[in-house]
C-alpha cells in the first residue's frame, strides 16, 4: 500500500516561515498532548467514530445518467474501500457510474500505457506534484472547468490551490493530505522504559536509548518502501538547514553535494546506523514494507519489534488493523526539532482530469466538496486540506486535532521535497532517491558516496 504523496513541480508552493512553522508546530503539539488519552478508537472503525455529519448536499452535481467514468490510483487495501464510498455517494447524487482503476507506481508510466492504448482514465488521483507536472507537459491533463475551479477556491487556502496549477492554470484538486511529521508510539513500551514525549533530536536519541535499555528495539523502519525514507530526510533536513535550503534543494538549485546534506545524512546515521535501534538492523528494515512497519509497533503485547514508527496520519489505518487503540495504546507526538524549528511537512494526492467531459469536471467538483471529503475522513486514516470540512467527522480525537491544526497552518507549511522531484529521480521504486536512502539506510557510513549518487540522479532528472 503506497501512502506517500509526493508530487513535485518546480515551483515553492509553501510560503513558510520559520515563525509561521513554529505556531503550526506549537499548535499541533498542544493538540495531540490535550489528546493523547482520547479512548475513542483507531482509524477505520467507520461508524463508530465521528461526530455530527456534514450538511446532506453542498455542492451542486449534474445528472449524468448513463454516463461511465474511470478513475486511477495507487491505493489499495482500507484505503482504496474506503475511497470507493466516497464514488458510490458521487453515483447516488448523480446517477453516473463509477469503475475504480488499480494503478502502479510510478502512475505516470501506468497512465503513459494507459493513454498508448487509447484507454485513458476519466480521472487520476496523482500522489505528486510533479506527476501533474509531467501530465501537463505531455498534453495528458485537462484544466479544471469553471465549476471545480469555483468549489476548489471556496475550500481550500491559496497555498493548496497553487500546488495544483501548472503555469498558473489550476489543473489538480488535493482532495487527500497527509501530516508527515509525526511519531507514532506504543504508550505500553513508554510506560515501562519510563520515557516521555521527546521534543528535541537530542532528547529523540536520549528516549530511543531508554527503550533499548528496557529491552525493546527503539524505531520500526519501513525501508522496503524507498519513500518512507525521503519522508525521514525531508523532516531533518527541513529542520536543520531550514526551508529556504529546503527549497532551493525541491527545486535543485543546489547540489546534493551541498554541505546541508552532508549534515542530514550524518544526523539519519545517528538512528539507521546504530543496528540496535532498528528493528531487524537494516537488512530487517529493507525487507519491511510501510504497513508492517506499523502492525509490528502495536503488536506483540509486552515485547513489540519496536517501540516507535515514524510517518504521516495514514499510520492510524494501519494501526487499526490490530487492537491497539488509537489515543491509548499508540499515541503520538510531533517529529522532533533538529535544528531551532520542528518540521512541517505534508503532502498529498490530487484529482487530476485526463479526458475532459462533464461527468469528469463534476467528479472533480465533487471531490473538492466538503462533502466528499467529510464521507472518508469518517472513516479514519485520512486527512483533508478542504477547510470546509467539519472537523466533529472525524473518528477519533486524535485525528480531529491533526486535522485542524493543517487547516489552521494555512499556507505555512513545505510540500514533501520528493513529491516535487521529477518522478525518475523522486517516486520511482528502486531507482533515485528512493533507491539511494535504502543503499544508505545499508552503509549509514558512506554519506558522500550516497550525495555523489544521489547528485548524480538528481542531475540526469531534472535535466541539468
Amino acid at each position: 500500500m503506497r501512502m506517500s504523496s509526493t508530487i513535485r513541480t518546480g515551483r515553492t508552493v509553501k510560503r513558510t516561515t520559520r515563525a509561521a512553522a513554529t505556531l503550526a508546530v506549537a499548535a499541533l503539539a498542544l493538540s495531540l498532548t490535550a489528546c493523547g488519552d482520547d479512548d475513542n478508537g483507531g482509524g477505520g472503525d467507520g461508524d463508530k467514530g465521528g461526530g455530527s455529519k456534514q450538511p446532506a448536499s453542498s455542492v451542486t452535481l449534474p445528472k449524468l445518467d448513463g454516463e461511465s467514468l474511470e478513475v486511477a490510483a495507487v491505493w489499495t487495501g482500507t484505503e482504496q474501500e474506503n475511497f470507493k464510498k466516497v464514488l458510490a455517494e458521487f453515483e447516488k447524487r448523480t446517477g453516473a457510474k463509477v469503475t475504480f482503476v488499480p494503478a502502479q507506481d510510478p502512475i505516470i508510466n501506468f497512465l503513459g500505457s494507459k493513454i498508448a492504448g487509447g484507454a485513458p482514465p476519466d480521472v487520476a488521483m496523482l500522489p505528486q506534484p510533479g506527476a501533474i507536472k509531467q501530465a501537463v507537459e505531455k498534453g495528458w491533463a485537462k484544466p479544471l472547468g469553471a465549476e471545480a475551479a469555483k468549489e476548489l477556491g471556496e475550500n481550500y487556502s491559496q497555498g493548496w490551490q497553487d500546488i495544483g496549477k501548472v503555469d498558473g492554470k489550476q489543473y489538480g484538486v488535493y482532495y487527500k493530505a497527509a501530516n508527515k511529521s509525526l511519531i507514532w508510539y506504543n504508550a505500553q513500551v513508554f510506560e515501562n522504559a519510563g520515557a516521555a514525549e521527546p521534543k528535541t533530536w537530542d532528547e529523540l536519541l536520549n528516549t530511543a536509548q531508554m527503550i533499548y535499555d528496557s529491552g525493546v528495539t527503539p524505531f520500526s523502519v519501513g525501508g522496503a518502501d524507498g519513500w518512507t525514507l525521503t519522508d525521514w530526510f525531508e523532516n531533518v533536513y527541513l529542520s536543520q538547514a531550514g526551508p529556504e535550503k529546503y527549497d532551493q534543494l525541491a527545486k535543485h538549485e543546489i547540489k546534493w553535494t551541498d554541505p546541508s546534506v552532508k549534515e542530514a545524512l550524518t544526523t539519519l546515521a545517528e538512528i539507521w546506523g546504530k543496528k540496535d535501534f532498528v528493528a531487524g538492523g537494516a537488512s530487517g528494515a529493507l525487507q519491511t514494507e510501510f504497513p508492517a512497519s506499523v502492525t509490528q509497533t502495536f503488536t506483540g503485547g509486552e515485547q513489540p519489534k519496536a517501540g516507535m514508527v515514524y510517518e504521516g496520519d495514514f499510520v492510524q489505518v494501519n494501526i487499526g488493523e490490530t487492537k491497539a487503540k488509537v489515543g491509548t495504546d499508540a499515541k503520538v507526538f510531533p517529529f522532533p526539532a533538529v535544528g531551532d524549528t520542528a518540521p512541517v511537512v505534508s503532502g498529498g494526492d490530487a484529482a487530476v482530469v485526463f479526458k475532459d467531459s462533464k461527468a469528469s469536471q463534476a467528479l472533480a467538483t465533487w471531490l473538492a466538496s466538503p462533502d466528499a471529503a467529510a464521507i472518508q475522513a469518517k472513516l479514519g486514516g485520512f486527512l483533508s486540506p478542504n477547510k470546509s470540512v467539519d472537523a466533529s467527522v472525524y473518528p477519533n480525537d486524535v485525528q480531529k486535532k491533526i486535522a485542524e491544526a493543517l487547516v489552521a497552518a494555512g499556507d505555512d507549511f513545505r510540500f514533501d521535497m520528493s513529491d516535487q522531484a521529477p518522478q525518475a529521480f523522486g517516486g520511482t521504486p528502486g531507482k533515485g532517491e528512493w533507491k539511494v536512502l535504502q543503499d544508505f539506510l545499508k552503509n549509514p557510513k558512506d554519506v558522500a558516496g550516497a550525495q555523489a549518487k544521489l547528485e548524480a540522479d538528481a542531475a540526469a532528472a531534472y535535466g541539468d
